[in-house]
């Protein structure tokens, strides 16, 4: 199984669609085997499936993130943990314990609402999902 965590230093960044790098963990019996960070050039929303689809990715642990990325994820068969914020290792071995705190409903509903926004900058912790990101 192979899990991907939205990244920023250490921490599960909070924004798929503007994510600059993922950690990806190779996990055999139910742990960690290897794990490694990876850029993704450039890659935003849309792409962003497809580049974990063709690195093997199994689950995304993630922050905010929109429809269409959710879309996306879902037909790429990738299974969706949003909402979880924190430390990035610390939420995959919460992931593999069955403790990994996060809300299946968030979402980051940003879209249209000025140009340059980024849910990431709402501060540590803060997910998007509780209320529109624009305004």
């Amino acid at each position: 199984m192979k899990i991907a965590v939205t990244y920023e230093n250490g921490q599960v960044f909070q924004h798929f669609g503007h994510t600059e790098q993922f950690k990806l963990y190779d996990v055999e019996n139910g742990a960690v085997v290897s794990a490694q960070v990876v850029d993704t050039n450039g890659s935003g929303h849309g792409a962003l499936a497809g580049f974990l689809r063709e690195r093997g990715v199994d689950a995304l642990i993630c922050g905010g993130i929109g429809g269409g990325a959710r879309s996306a994820l879902a037909q790429a068969g990738i299974r969706l943990y949003p909402g979880a914020a924190g430390d990035a290792d610390g939420a995959v071995a919460a992931l593999l314990a069955g403790t990994l705190s996060y809300d299946p409903d968030t979402t980051c509903d940003h879209h249209g609402h000025g140009e340059g926004h980024d849910c990431a900058h709402h501060g540590g912790g803060h997910s998007c999902g509780h209320h529109s990101c624009g305004g």
